[in-house]
């Protein structure tokens, strides 16, 4: 009989518990009130989606900083500060006066909540070992699968309740009762060896990469690249080549490039990029199209969406066992075929679509993704050493947002232009099936990868925590 787990670990898993929880449910809330911001601050969708694509590439940016941030502070001074920027980046999204506000304030939670996912991982492989560590994530994952389903729910409730407001002020006493837990439970580290940080590296990804997106978002609004567009792309890629000439010379980069020298790494981070983007063609349309097309109110839409956080929180559960049994690739290619069909399909939405067929789909295209992440995450730390685990999980991750933040990018410029001419709501409704090509493109795009994969990716001993999967990124 397994031994019980130490109270102490368990009151440090309900205590962080919180913080993560929070972070899963806030992301996908905020799917659910987008067509309230455009209303509301009389912004396009192209605007808007920066509330979400600016989130993601703020996490994005602050995902290789946990790690270091633990060595150098102690887990617990990270954490609070980690969980106070969060706190502190909701309640300026609840008090925001414009688009333009509310893109920057998401900027500062989503600096917060960036920090707050690896921290927990970290955190717990480090407090917890061996068996213990598996049984810890058992533990876990039950909650954190809730998130996807009951966020658009809560996240409906709000919206049509008291304001969009909410869905950022509701944080607060929760931020707080987690703050006095991990005061209460997480012990003071002593530090004996501060950590380095690679700023350089930091200071120019960061750059590179919104400027890369902003500029291919604002082209797509645009119609065409002006001056200004192509000057910002510019300097974008600049940054990019000089970060990945930096990386490469650099003992210890902030994304360690030299991980692509393994061909199945390579392979499962584009996969998870491209299947990232690919997810945001439910998670971002879908509401949308409730909204526009049909009507429905925010809690209508957020009831409607259910359907695919269940379908991915029963994937993860399955796809887990079906991957250390037939290996990374099978996995991951069923469910990018699963994930393909069902874009396919949707890209024949249009304003006669009933929510039933809507549902259903939505729940095999999340059952898919399940498929693609957790194939794709297995396939990421087969056959790499130990002391590349740490290295792989940040990259992961960073991959995941920023695959997420181009995939909103991207989509939302064109539904906007598909739907600039839209003079009745059957026209409305042709203009996002046409948009969901874009989704279906990239689902077709992970096959390439996919293939490329090791029929039956090398097991790896207990080293590092793989990277949990991002059900509902933004």
């Amino acid at each position: 009989m397994a031994e019980k787990l130490p109270r102490d670990l368990l009151a440090l898993i309900g205590a962080i518990l919180l913080g993560v929880f929070l972070v899963q449910m806030d992301s996908t809330m905020v799917n659910i009130a987008l067509e309230s911001f455009r209303r509301d601050f009389g912004a396009d969708l192209g605007t808007v989606q920066w509330v979400s694509a600016a989130y993601l590439l703020a996490m994005a940016a602050v995902i290789p900083v946990a790690g270091w941030a633990i060595d150098r502070f102690g887990a617990r001074s990270a954490w609070l500060v980690s969980l106070g920027l969060f706190t502190l980046g909701s309640l300026l999204c609840g008090l925001a006066w414009s688009a333009g506000s509310l893109i920057a304030m998401r900027v500062v939670q989503g600096a917060g909540g960036g920090m707050l996912m690896p921290l927990f991982q970290t955190i717990m492989a480090r407090r917890a070992a061996g068996q213990q560590f598996g049984r810890v994530m058992a533990l876990v994952g039950a909650p954190m699968l809730l998130g996807p389903v009951l966020g658009p729910v809560l996240g409906g409730v709000l919206v049509d309740g008291p304001g969009w407001r909410w869905i950022f002020l509701v944080n607060l006493p929760i931020c707080a009762l987690a703050a006095w837990a991990a005061v209460r439970v997480m012990p003071v580290e002593r530090i004996e060896r501060p950590a380095r940080l690679d700023v350089l590296g930091l200071a120019l990804l960061s750059p590179a990469l919104v400027g890369i997106v902003w500029a291919l978002s604002r082209a797509g609004t645009d119609g065409g690249f002006g001056a200004a567009t192509l000057l910002v792309l510019a300097v974008g890629v600049a940054l990019l080549g000089w970060f990945v000439v930096h990386a490469l010379r650099t003992a210890d980069p902030v994304v360690d490039l030299r991980l692509f020298r393994s061909r199945d790494f390579a392979a499962s981070a584009v996969v998870m990029l491209l299947g990232m983007m690919a997810l945001l063609g439910t998670i971002l349309l879908i509401p949308l199209y409730y909204q526009q097309v049909h009507g429905f109110s925010p809690l209508h839409a957020g009831l409607l969406m259910a359907p695919h956080g269940i379908g991915s929180a029963l994937s993860l559960i399955v796809a887990g066992r079906l991957a250390d049994r037939f290996g990374a690739r099978p996995v991951a290619l069923t469910g990018s075929l699963l994930l393909l069909g069902v874009t396919l399909t949707l890209t024949r939405l249009s304003a006669g679509t009933g929510q039933w067929e809507i549902a259903a789909l939505i729940a095999l295209g999340g059952a898919g993704f399940g498929g693609v992440i957790v194939g794709a995450q297995s396939g990421v730390f087969s056959g790499l050493d130990r002391a590349a685990m740490p290295h792989a999980t940040t990259a992961v991750r960073v991959f995941q947002q920023v695959g997420g933040s181009f995939g909103v990018a991207v989509l939302a410029v064109a539904l906007q232009r598909n739907a600039s001419g839209a003079g009745s709501l059957d026209a409305l409704g042709d203009a996002f099936g046409t948009t969901f090509w874009w989704a279906a493109g990239a689902a077709a795009l992970t096959l390439v990868p996919i293939l490329l994969m090791r029929s039956k990716a090398r097991k790896v001993a207990e080293t590092a925590a793989p990277a949990e999967p991002a059900l509902n990124p933004s």
